[in-house]
């Protein structure tokens, strides 16, 4: 008897040692969150309804929300050369707009806008298209430029002409790689060095280099949107998930493609439409969102290191 218990325990520590890398992986990610939620409880995450302040927002938006805005980005011309580190951004609003317009509200600070995003950055909102907007201090090397219209929620519109991205290069601009980039009212765009001596970037912000040389305008691109920064009292009861999907359609809408998310390194989940979400459960703290293209198989859909973007946001609570 004590020889069969001795065999069974021996047996049992070999399958231990030999078991599959990634259940101690995963052990050390639950842990890791774990440890992470552990001042504010357990953290999880469910998919929730949009929430009613926004619905509230949208019943008095008339029309807006069923228009097909469309943009045309007039500069940065694609493929131009620019010889200076400040590149001029201009953009032509057109399409049936019901109403829609680029505008701050003075009092709530808020309304709509267009998000520009220079190479896989995180956005800088544009309210005001008759007013400038320049970005400044970009670095040389060839760049990408994405924009698409946006509501005060931040949920972009989806229809075709919506998304628009040139590609340009900065040549002997002169920038200072010890400095990001920033637009002319000073928002940051980018943290365009890699200086360690280097002020930090502002939250929501704090991203690796990335330039716009590997990217194929004409392949599928996956351009990361919400969340962002940081959310505070009602705005993070719910905090939304949303994305520009170009050149490809979800398998869910007819295509061939699905959207992968983690939050904290968690377990991965998949949307199959392309829709925004909203998530329900954070704790306080710091999180971070990752979101990738994948085929139906599940393998990541190369296009520049842009089809697989992780940002970092706030909570507070």
């Amino acid at each position: 008897m004590k020889i069969k218990v001795f065999l069974l325990t021996i047996s049992f520590l070999f399958w231990s040692a030999c078991g599959p890398a990634t259940d101690s992986n995963n052990m050390r990610t639950a842990n890791s969150n774990a440890n992470a939620n552990s001042s504010s409880g357990q953290q999880i995450l469910s998919i929730v309804d949009r929430p009613q302040k926004i619905k509230d927002l949208m019943a008095g938006r008339s029309e807006q929300d069923a228009a097909t805005p469309t943009l045309k980005i007039v500069e940065p011309a694609a493929n131009s050369a620019v010889n200076s580190s400040t590149v001029k951004v201009k953009l032509e609003l057109s399409g049936e707009l019901k109403g829609y317009r680029p505008h701050m509200d003075d009092a709530t600070k808020t309304g709509n806008h267009i998000h520009v995003i220079l190479d896989n950055q995180p956005y800088e909102a544009y309210y005001n298209l008759g007013q400038e907007f320049e970005l400044r201090n970009v670095a040389d090397g060839e760049h990408t430029l994405r924009v698409f219209p946006s509501r005060p929620w931040h949920e972009s519109y989806k229809n075709e002409g919506a998304f628009q991205m040139v590609r340009f290069t900065v040549k002997s601009g002169g920038g200072d790689a010890n400095k990001p980039t920033t637009t002319n009212s000073g928002q940051q765009m980018s943290n365009a060095n890699s200086n360690a001596n280097a002020a930090p970037t502002p939250e929501g912000k704090e991203m690796q280099n990335s330039t716009a040389g590997a990217v194929d305008p004409t392949k599928p691109i996956l351009t990361y949107s919400r969340p962002k920064g940081e959310y505070k009292g009602d705005d993070a009861v719910a905090i939304m998930i949303d994305f520009w999907l170009a050149n490809g359609k979800l398998s869910g809408d007819g295509g061939e493609y699905r959207v992968r998310y983690s939050v904290d390194g968690g377990e991965a989940k998949f949307l199959e439409k392309w829709e925004p979400i909203w998530l329900s459960g954070w704790t306080a703290g710091k999180h971070t969102v990752k979101i990738d293209l994948v085929d139906r198989s599940g393998y990541l859909v190369e296009n520049g290191g842009y089809n697989s973007t992780t940002r970092e946001i706030t909570v507070t609570k």
